[in-house]
């Protein structure tokens, strides 16, 4: 939970911090939540998703703990605005599909996305910026094959939730997926920065912490801050490892609601069967963060730096892995 990354344009930056210092560990909904069960293949999405999500649970896996599926962020204590309500305007294009030369969503934000609904811009993937992106939305006339309607649309691919040799739950792809496409949101409450430092001071050290902050930056001294917490109401993002090697990469994406979707992208062409992670820190480049950048063994020394809070170890397993997930106190101070 640690350093910035951040969004750029000629208009906004956004600076991201990922407020996750463990490995992620997620649940399905149950009527029990220390229930054992040995089914192969179950749809944690209820239907909720195009595709369903599956889950590989082999002997001896770990035990699922409760949670709501939800595909989309909803609003959480504190939270002033409602996710789902429509409080973006529209295009008034006449035809099923949007153009430049006339659609006023593309005009205004620009394109996002090909004919195909592939990340036009993926320039962040090696400098550590990209544009904001807006899509178009419920007042729109445009059809859903519309090019600017990607995250929209939710799930394309199959993705299969397994239970990984040494850092709890993951999840991976069953089918190969193409370098700037749209995997999946990391969907969940939207919740105030109150909320966020509640929850946080009141976990225990043995407990995960899911919350993501996203700092978007809008000209000087001008940020807009959106907490995401996916621990008791999510979707299958919340289960997401860690990896200092990621191959997918966080966009926020505004669609209906001037509360941004929090959207993953392939940052290269991903093979089947690979598992899928992100950067907790924010970043894709590779390149740790700058407090990270020297592993140190002093414990002592650790624990100064973390206001006494205990470091989880990476695994990983990235040539250029830093040692310790990241770690990012704003919240607390």
């Amino acid at each position: 939970m640690a350093a910035p990354f951040t969004y750029d344009s000629a208009l906004n930056a956004a600076s991201m911090y990922i407020c996750l210092w463990s490995v992620c560990s997620a649940g399905v909904l149950m009527e029990t939540p220390d229930m054992n069960i040995n089914i192969d293949s179950l749809d944690l999405s209820n239907g909720l998703e195009s595709v369903p999500v599956l889950i590989k649970k082999s002997s001896g896996a770990l035990t699922f703990p409760v949670f709501q599926y939800s595909p989309d962020n909803i609003q959480g204590p504190g939270c002033t605005v409602d996710p789902s309500e429509v409080t973006l305007p529209g295009c008034s294009c006449i035809s099923h599909l949007c153009f430049t030369e006339s659609c006023s969503c593309l005009q205004t934000h620009g394109q996002a996305y090909n004919s195909t609904g592939t990340l036009l811009n993926l320039s962040r993937t090696h400098s550590g910026y990209c544009s904001p992106v807006f899509e178009c939305n419920a007042l729109c006339p445009c059809s859903d094959f519309c090019s600017n309607r990607v995250v929209q649309g939710g799930l394309r691919f199959r993705l299969e939730v397994f239970s990984t040799k040494n850092r709890g739950w993951g999840v991976r792809t069953l089918e190969a997926i193409p370098h700037g496409t749209f995997v999946c949101e990391y969907a969940g409450e939207v919740i105030s920065f109150e909320e966020a430092r509640r929850r946080q001071l009141a976990q225990r050290s043995e407990e995960n912490n899911y919350i993501i902050a996203v700092r978007e930056h809008a000209g000087v001294d001008s940020i807009t801050e959106t907490f995401v917490d996916p621990a008791m109401a999510g979707n299958v993002g919340r289960f997401l490892n860690h990896s200092c090697q990621p191959n997918l990469f966080m966009q926020p994406v505004r669609v209906h609601s001037v509360v941004p979707r929090l959207a993953l992208f392939a940052g290269r062409n991903i093979d089947a069967q690979e598992e899928l992670t992100f950067d907790y820190s924010g970043g894709y480049s590779n390149q740790p963060p700058v407090e990270l950048l020297s592993t140190q063994s002093d414990a002592a020394i650790q624990a100064s730096r973390t206001d006494g809070l205990q470091r989880k170890e990476c695994r990983c397993g990235g040539n250029n892995c830093v040692q310790l997930l990241p770690l990012d106190l704003s919240i607390l101070n």
